[in-house]
């Protein structure tokens, strides 16, 4: 039986931030990327939380990631930026880059961000509930890796991109969209492996181009699939929205596109060439009086919810979830039970630990 030992959240933050303290993080910044991360783990988002931390630890103390970035803008008007994160974590680079968003939403009515040279920056939706905090509409997206293979394509040519959408609500919680635009995020494959479980038919490829439910033969030269996976579920969806992300991050900003953007782990081989500047991420906000009352718009939206809510339930199911349900029942759970962390990452941790000195148990 797969071990799994729970960690109450703050111990696994503060851990966290002493890691990256140690790779020369400033203070201010760990603890900020460690926020993010925390909320991943929190929300049960475990692909995006401390399982991560061993990647961010092998690029960092390989001088892959810069610890001490400068982000500055290169290009702006009222409502629009571009910035380059010098090459900084995207765990601080993004909620940087995303400030500047909702100041620009706050004076002008709408901000949006594009940002080149930067990296992984943990989940989509942490950007839009700090936009939900100040009753802005939050947008977020990311470019990543190549790990999707095209609409009837065999080989990785796009990453997971994945989309956040967060909206404010009065009453009743908050809408947050947060997805991949591939069938599944590539870390739930990871978590497959390390339980040691197939995985569904319809998230991927093998090295030949077949379906495959063995995550191992998608870790090996495979690929994941679009949201939709075939044309007949609307697979060209999906498809669609992650070229979509693609552009608005990377075209758009001047970072690596496509299959040339940077590989989120030292075993992965670098793109034959580059086409820009790191990774690339896109955020937006917008100021919901400016388009009308913010109570009325609040006072409608738990309405809709509520609709929602009370629709008749599919056979064998308790009723339609709303965006964000999940992680928030999650976070409920674990702020009180603690954060379950897996062998394989436990075994992770227990290494940066001995490598790092900082301890974890």
């Amino acid at each position: 039986m797969t071990e799994i030992r729970t960690f109450p959240w703050p111990r696994l933050h503060e851990f966290t931030v002493r890691v990256f303290r140690h790779l020369d993080v400033p203070e201010a910044e760990a603890r900020l990327a460690a926020d993010v991360l925390s909320a991943a783990d929190r929300r049960g988002i475990d692909s995006h939380g401390v399982a991560r931390l061993r990647t961010y630890y092998d690029l960092l103390a390989a001088g892959r990631i810069n610890p001490r970035p400068r982000p500055r803008i290169v290009r702006e008007t009222p409502s629009t930026a571009t910035v380059d994160g010098d090459n900084g974590l995207g765990l601080v680079v993004g909620p940087w880059a995303n400030d500047v968003a909702m100041a620009k939403a706050e004076s002008a009515g709408s901000g949006w961000v594009a940002v080149c040279n930067t990296n992984h920056y943990g989940i989509a939706g942490w950007y839009v509930m700090k936009a939900i905090e100040r009753d802005l509409i939050g947008w977020s997206m990311t470019n990543s890796s190549k790990g999707v293979a095209p609409l009837w394509g065999g080989e990785r040519m796009l990453g997971t991109n994945p989309i956040a959408i967060g909206f404010p609500a009065g009453q009743e919680p908050p809408i947050v969209v947060d997805m991949a635009t591939s069938a599944v995020a590539f870390g739930k494959v990871e978590i497959a492996v390390r339980e040691g479980k197939p995985i569904p038919l319809g998230w991927a490829l093998d090295r030949e181009g077949y379906p495959t439910t063995d995550p191992k033969a998608m870790i090996d030269g495979g690929a994941l699939v679009s949201l939709g996976g075939d044309r007949e579920h609307g697979g060209h969806k999906g498809y669609g929205l992650a070229l979509a992300v693609d552009v608005l991050c990377a075209v758009l900003s001047g970072a690596n596109w496509g299959p040339f953007a940077p590989p989120f782990a030292l075993r992965q081989a670098l793109p034959e060439r580059e086409v820009g500047k790191g990774l690339g991420h896109f955020f937006g906000a917008m100021r919901v009086d400016a388009f009308r009352d913010v109570s009325e718009f609040k006072s409608h939206l738990d309405d809709f919810i509520r609709t929602l809510r009370a629709t008749r339930p599919a056979p064998g199911t308790s009723g339609p979830l709303l965006p964000g349900d999940p992680e928030r029942e999650a976070q409920k759970e674990r702020d009180v039970s603690g954060v379950p962390v897996l062998a394989a990452v436990l075994d992770d941790l227990r290494d940066i630990a001995r490598l790092t000195g900082v301890p974890l148990e």
